[in-house]
């Protein structure tokens, strides 16, 4: 079964970049994340916590944003978190090779604390330390 059978949305990606209705997002571009290589993937997911680490943690200036979008294609479980940190996909984290139509911003996500960001931040760190690159 496809992941578009077990989740139908709405779908979402955080970001520090300014998008406007009907932007795509597409895989190919620089990575916002770790050693910003080129991305083989655009992610998505269907829940704004996923979304706000994204827009939280992405390299760049200016506000996080999170953007509702629909995939143009088909799409699979994020591996780097379903395989090797949440079985199941619990975070509903996906990747797709195909662009993401941006449909809107959403205005009214809230934040992580200060203290949780922090402690994802040092582990992000850790994990640099460590040589581990994620995001492929």
């Amino acid at each position: 079964m496809s992941p578009q059978a077990k989740d139908p949305g709405p779908f979402y990606h955080g970001t520090k970049a300014d998008l406007k209705p009907g932007d795509f997002l597409k895989p190919g571009n620089t990575s916002n994340y770790g050693e910003r290589k080129t991305a083989n993937y655009i992610y998505l997911t269907a829940t704004l916590d996923a979304a706000t680490w994204g827009a939280e943690l992405g390299v760049g200036e200016g506000p996080g944003r999170i953007y509702r979008v629909e995939p143009t294609g088909s799409f699979e479980d994020d591996p780097n978190l379903t395989d090797k940190k949440f079985p199941g996909n619990p975070t509903r984290s996906y990747r797709t090779h195909e662009p993401l139509r941006v449909v809107d911003e959403i205005l009214d996500w809230q934040p992580h604390s200060p203290e949780v960001l922090q402690n994802m931040r040092n582990h992000l760190e850790e994990l640099k330390r460590l040589g581990i690159e994620a995001i492929n």
